[in-house]
């Protein structure tokens, strides 16, 4: 482990930045899963389209690509438009942290748009036709009563989606985001051992992707109680 001498703290830093962009696609992919859901399922034939075309485009392009277009095609986007209030500006980019957990977040955010989907149809209709009843509107229905409902359904896909989300942080290094690959790449340049770095950085992901997968074991166990106690 002499080796490893000196790169501790970096290893450290860098899987504190993973967890960052975790979490921040975490919320992005929900809500874009969320959106594309009620897209698909709601009567407007355009929001469908749309929906569509999203989950088709970022569930058919390989992810390190649709990671490439987005930090380069926004950073282009950005120096255009920048460009016309000073001509003097060369180049403007999005940092790679945000580029990044954005770009993630909408590849996996197309995969749970279905399995929301899916779990919105799982819903029992009674429900939503006994808050209609009530008078609760259509998006309070959607909110207090068709999304806790669809939670539970949703959820052992969804810690897949988790996984997928944590392990393709990983990507990110491609643009220069100092995360753990990042690190791995400096020290293997230094201390020549790829192998023992590589190692390093799997363990670290293997950490993450267990202490998520007990995560949704608990929460599953908790969303599922009540038909334990029916029982």
């Amino acid at each position: 482990m002499d080796v490893l001498t000196g790169w501790w703290d970096d290893f450290f830093w860098g899987s504190v930045v993973v967890v960052q962009v975790f979490f921040v696609a975490l919320i992005l992919m929900v809500l874009f899963g969320l959106i594309g859901a009620a897209a698909k399922l709601s009567d407007n034939k355009v929001a469908q389209k749309i929906a569509s075309g999203y989950t088709i485009v970022f569930r058919g392009t390989p992810e390190i690509l649709v990671l490439l277009l987005f930090y380069f095609g926004s950073a282009i986007a950005l120096t255009s438009i920048a460009q016309i209030f000073d001509p003097e500006i060369k180049y403007l980019d999005i940092p790679p942290f945000w580029a990044g957990s954005f770009a993630i977040a909408l590849i996996v955010g197309s995969y749970a748009t279905e399995t929301f989907r899916g779990a919105f149809l799982g819903v029992d209709p009674g429900q939503v036709e006994a808050a209609r009843a009530l008078g609760l509107s259509n998006f309070k229905t959607f909110i207090y009563i068709q999304v806790p409902a669809m939670w539970r359904l949703a959820l052992p896909p969804f810690g897949n989606h988790m996984l997928s989300l944590i392990k393709d942080t990983a990507l990110i290094s491609v643009i220069g985001l100092e995360e753990t690959v990042f690190i791995a790449e400096q020290a293997m340049g230094t201390t020549g051992k790829p192998f023992t770095m590589f190692i390093l950085v799997g363990a670290i992901y293997l950490s993450f992707s267990t202490i998520i997968t007990l995560s949704v074991m608990r929460m599953e166990k908790y969303a599922n109680k009540h038909l334990e106690v029916s029982r």
